[in-house]
């Protein structure tokens, strides 16, 4: 049997995803054969991987990103169930890439099997082809009102005999009680396979914390294997950390007098929000995600990205005034740039059976075209030219061009037209493209009037995001045992670690059944 491991967190955003990808690339640097696996993530942001038939399929962002970390291009088997949220009660199901219906509270269960025995089955198929699959769960393996329907976290752990490692996030608060309450929550049978703990995003002093991690070895019998630094670097393709108001990365301060100003509208149900990130790797752009009219007021650029509920989404922008701020902004001849579902809403008319029903529903009317919703959901990775340069970028949507009057400039992609300083494209990950998205920001300042802004002319994205994966390789490798993680990985789970009952954590374990 091959090795394998699964990362598990104390809550979502506790650090998973970027400690999953920092193993592969560690391992993938020993010229270790690893693969990424997440057998369900619920995310919105989605990336094009391509299936066994050579056809496109939708997995979760971050298993792109991880995927990557091992030197490979995406495959849908990294992520085989996908759950794409179009309200608080259902999710779009896409199934080894697939969109194949949707679930809600009431049919879960009659879902679930078939769920369970793809991931299984898949992670199966993986282990027979990798030396190494590192897994990521989802949420926290002590969601214990979910437990007899998990199948990501400790129910995939037992039925692949998997060692589980626990991160937890300090910069939160409390993560001692945290780790130990994850732990304490688990049956025996779980807790058996709870084989180490990682502390996330520390900073201050080493020696304070110092007894702090001897007290949870002995309580527990889990070695802590390692506190990784707070690192404000790491910010490309998060998922969980979409925060109103938040600023993008971190800023360089710009090449010439003036800096520009990007406001993203955090949407509702925002999706592929990453398009903005490579506008945020550039020196002098300042990206900004918010839901404050003031802000739209005061950005040079707008732009509205992905939904994965159009209607629902714009429904939204009227009724919080963001609308009026939008098309103010286009007044005043300032770019506006709708990315997929933000492109669906500057139409002027969009028919909908398929993702909300509602029928016709008017846009903002900011380009003269309609949008009409289609079953079959049009995938792939498109390549042209833009602006004068290559552009390549990938595409996700049920919406598409059924109307475009004469006289709009085409812009990005078959259905991309822009009139003015209003533009749109179903693309997304376009601004990953150098050339491409110099000319647009050079475009966007000269429209907002940023006549001091200067294109650095030198920032690669994918430069970027190979550094990002590096210093993910890096905190593995300096600040991790990485023998006793090489240990599991190969060996599986240890013998005879106590169990912890939920009680007084003044008691040490004694490994005593309860």
């Amino acid at each position: 049997m091959s090795g394998g491991l699964l990362v598990a967190g104390t809550t979502s955003d506790a650090g998973k995803s970027v400690l999953t990808a920092g193993v592969c690339r560690w391992l993938h640097r020993q010229g270790v054969r690893v693969a990424p696996f997440k057998a369900q993530n619920m995310s919105n942001n989605s990336a094009i991987a391509i299936d066994a038939l050579g056809n496109g399929g939708e997995i979760g962002r971050a298993q792109a990103l991880q995927a990557a970390a091992c030197g490979l291009e995406s495959d849908v088997r990294f992520n085989p169930v996908l759950l794409k949220p179009g309200s608080d009660m259902s999710s779009q199901v896409v199934l080894l890439g697939e969109a194949v219906g949707d679930i809600t509270a009431d049919n879960f269960r009659e879902l679930r099997p078939r769920l369970a025995e793809t991931a299984f089955a898949t992670l199966a198929d993986l282990r027979r082809d990798f030396d190494v699959v590192v897994c990521e769960g989802a949420g926290s393996p002590a969601e214990i009102n979910l437990r007899d329907t998990d199948f990501v976290n400790m129910g995939l752990a037992r039925q692949a005999g998997l060692p589980v490692i626990v991160v937890g996030d300090i910069d939160r608060g409390g993560v001692f009680a945290s780790l130990f309450g994850t732990l304490a929550l688990l049956s025996p049978e779980d807790q058996d396979l709870i084989s180490g703990f990682v502390i996330n995003k520390f900073r201050g002093s080493a020696e304070l914390l110092a007894p702090g991690l001897s007290m949870l070895h002995s309580l527990t019998g889990r070695q802590v294997l390692g506190t990784l630094p707070f690192d404000l670097d790491l910010w490309l393709d998060a998922e969980d950390s979409l925060a109103y108001g938040r600023v993008l990365g971190r800023p360089a301060p710009p090449v010439g007098e003036d800096w520009l100003r990007v406001a993203v509208v955090r949407l509702p149900r925002i999706s592929n929000a990453t398009d903005a990130e490579a506008l945020a790797c550039e020196p002098g752009v300042s990206v900004r995600f918010t839901i404050e009219p003031a802000e739209i007021a005061e950005a040079d650029l707008v732009i509205l990205p992905g939904s994965k509920s159009t209607v629902a989404d714009l429904t939204w922008l009227r009724e919080s005034r963001l609308a009026d701020a939008i098309m103010d902004h286009a007044a005043a001849g300032k770019p506006l740039l709708g990315i997929c579902g933000g492109f669906q809403m500057l139409s002027r008319t969009i028919y909908d059976d398929v993702e909300s029903g509602a029928g016709a529903v008017g846009g903002l009317g900011l380009l003269d075209v309609d949008i009409t919703f289609e079953q079959r959901k049009h995938l792939g990775r498109p390549e042209g030219t833009a602006l004068g340069h290559p552009i390549s970028g990938y595409e996700i949507h049920h919406g598409r061009v059924s109307r475009r009057a004469d006289g709009l400039a085409p812009f990005v992609g078959e259905d991309g037209c822009t009139d003015g300083n209003v533009f749109g494209t179903h693309w997304h990950g376009a601004f990953e493209s150098d050339g491409f998205r110099r000319e647009f920001l050079r475009l966007a300042a000269w429209l907002a009037g940023r006549s001091g802004f200067t294109v650095a002319g030198t920032t690669s994205f994918a430069a970027a995001r190979e550094a990002t994966l590096e210093r993910l390789g890096d905190l593995v490798e300096h600040h991790l045992d990485t023998t006793a993680l090489r240990r599991l990985i190969d060996a599986g789970p240890p013998t005879g670690l106590p169990f912890v009952p939920p009680g007084a954590p003044t008691q040490h374990a004694t490994g005593a059944r309860a």
